[in-house]
């Protein structure tokens, strides 16, 4: 396994930058970085390569209860690299965070999450609704048991099974930025046919919050979930969403469709009863891709 030393790129995304060491207690970010290659999903051939950062055991706050009932408290990150990884770790410092690298870039540029629902060559997603034993949420819980399994974590997450298969304690929050939220969107897709899964709906429940990070991807639509009947599913099941924005993505006149879905995904989550957490950063500033980047540190 390449340590993550071997790993680091020659600088973080426009925009980004990673923050310094809280505390010379407390090993480094970087010391609790950790790089698993090749993780097998519910399939042995849909592999992704994993980031985790475990969290700061010797900071501050290390006796803080709260974080000893954290300790099953895990965040997964899809679309990003080590520099958002540590990025992460200041944002949740608690929490095991998970990168999940995708499957496949096209032409060095196109990310394309593959395992987690089917896309074209440049990453653009065509959904489909659930189905027993394949799909996002197979896929993730699979991922993150033999994660855990990898990382050597104790009492992991088992990749299948009811409610005695997961850990207690155990949480979970999902983040999508950019290419990523393809997945986010498709978990919206399944999320009825996996609540009525008895052995499916114990591993749904345990998720908290979804953050979609300016979603954005190749395709000419579905950017945002905007199928009615869908987000009625989505409304009712309890979740924090949350929904961040930059004039990057919604204000592009090149792509005017993708500030339209923007909004019509937000006002019928309303109509529905939801109350999605919104915010469009930096909207006094033009469109740039250092601030589609910077929407991490932000949100």
């Amino acid at each position: 396994m390449a340590s993550v030393a071997e790993t680091t790129s020659s600088g973080p995304p426009p925009g980004l930058h990673a923050p310094a060491g809280r505390d010379a207690r407390s090993r480094s970010p970087r010391q609790r970085l950790q790089k698993l290659l090749a993780v097998p999903g519910c399939d042995p051939s849909r592999v992704n390569d994993l980031l985790l950062l475990r969290p700061d055991a010797g900071g501050p706050t290390a006796a803080d209860p709260e974080q000893e009932e954290s300790g099953h408290a895990h965040v997964v990150f899809f679309h990003g690299d080590i520099q958002v990884a540590l990025v992460l770790g200041r944002r949740f410092p608690h929490q095991h965070v998970w990168v999940v690298r995708a499957s496949r870039m096209y032409l060095h540029k196109f990310s394309c999450y593959q395992n987690f629902v089917e896309s074209n060559m440049f990453g653009a997603p065509e959904h489909s609704p659930y189905t027993p034993d394949t799909g996002v949420f197979h896929q993730l819980r699979a991922l993150l048991s033999h994660g855990m399994e990898r990382a050597n974590l104790p009492n992991p997450l088992q990749p299948q099974g009811g409610a005695d298969s997961i850990p207690p304690g155990f949480s979970l929050t999902l983040v999508g930025f950019s290419k990523g939220c393809v997945v986010l969107n498709q978990m919206a897709y399944e999320l009825a046919g996996a609540r009525a899964d008895l052995h499916m709906s114990p591993f749904v429940s345990r998720i908290s919050d979804i953050y979609w990070l300016d979603g954005g991807h190749p395709g000419g639509s579905e950017t945002w979930v905007t199928n009615k009947g869908v987000l009625k599913e989505l409304a009712s099941w309890g979740v924090s969403i949350h929904a961040h924005v930059t004039p990057y993505e919604v204000r592009d006149p090149m792509r005017a469709w993708v500030g339209r879905e923007h909004g019509h995904f937000i006002k019928t989550l309303e109509e529905f009863g939801a109350r999605p957490r919104k915010k469009l950063h930096f909207e006094d500033e033009p469109p740039s891709i250092k601030n589609h980047f910077r929407v991490i540190q932000e949100f």
